[in-house]
């Protein structure tokens, strides 16, 4: 039931549900790791996973999965497959998110073995007000990994995938309603803009370009990830929002890890 190869699925535009998935890797040993980084690229074609333990890990947005996450994962399939799964969230809540991912799996034939909600920098995070600020941290990253670990011990004690009962997990059904987003987009300043072009090369749903030597970006496309801010050299991406100092007020006490297991 469990092979000596681990197979990672994320969706990570600043970096975040990656550093998870790579540590709960570590702690379930694998000798070899295949990953399929959806950040980016949809897959061109349907993915199936057969008899492979799997990683899945996608950042929260608004107490649901990531939806352009959910989208691009719909090209894949699971046959015989153990599935370990994270949702990464900015210290606010996770709400539904690790339900719907749970729900999700079940539906592409994976059999969840594990859950856990882990923190990450908050999106929306910013000097001045920092959100949960440069996390996962090591003491995450050590959760992961123990999580990883012990989440093999349990598949051990089933002697067949068909043995495992349902993964409880926290959440509800129907999942917390989606609110239309209002659009709204980081902006570049121009005079600090070296036109390096790393906000479009990094941005996941292609919705910055380059027009007359100015960085534009489409409101309507934006799924407000930040990954353009975080990672511009010359700090010319700008996102304000009083989303910001309302987190900063109200959700800066850290919070921990919370992990699931099947029983």
């Amino acid at each position: 039931m469990i092979t000596d190869t681990v197979h990672l699925i994320y969706f990570s535009p600043t970096h975040s549900s990656c550093k998870i998935a790579e540590a709960i890797a570590k702690g379930v040993g694998a000798g070899q790791i295949i990953e399929t980084d959806i950040t980016l690229n949809v897959p061109k074609a349907v993915l199936y996973i057969k008899n492979t333990l799997t990683i899945i890990s996608v950042p929260v947005y608004g107490g649901r999965c990531a939806e352009t996450a959910m989208e691009r994962m719909k090209q894949i399939k699971a046959i015989d497959s153990p599935v370990i799964l994270s949702v990464l969230y900015g210290n606010r809540d996770y709400e539904d998110a690790l339900r719907e991912l749970r729900d999700f799996a079940v539906e592409a034939g994976f059999v969840p073995v594990s859950g856990g909600a882990f923190i990450g920098e908050h999106s929306y995070s910013r000097e001045n007000m920092p959100i949960a600020k440069n996390r996962p941290d090591e003491h995450d990253l050590q959760i992961a990994f123990e999580f990883g670990k012990r989440s093999v011990e349990e598949i051990k004690k089933f002697s067949e995938l068909k043995d495992i009962s349902k993964l409880r997990v926290k959440g509800h059904y129907p999942y917390k309603e989606k609110k239309p987003s209002t659009p709204a987009a980081p902006v570049t300043d121009m005079e600090l803009c070296s036109l390096c072009g790393t906000c479009i090369e990094l941005c996941p749903t292609q919705a910055i370009e380059s027009i007359d030597n100015k960085i534009e970006s489409d409101k309507k496309n934006c799924i407000k990830c930040c990954a353009c801010v975080k990672e511009c050299p010359s700090n010319a991406r700008i996102f304000d929002t009083p989303y910001t100092e309302w987190l900063y007020t109200n959700f800066s006490t850290p919070k921990e890890p919370e992990l699931f297991y099947i029983r």
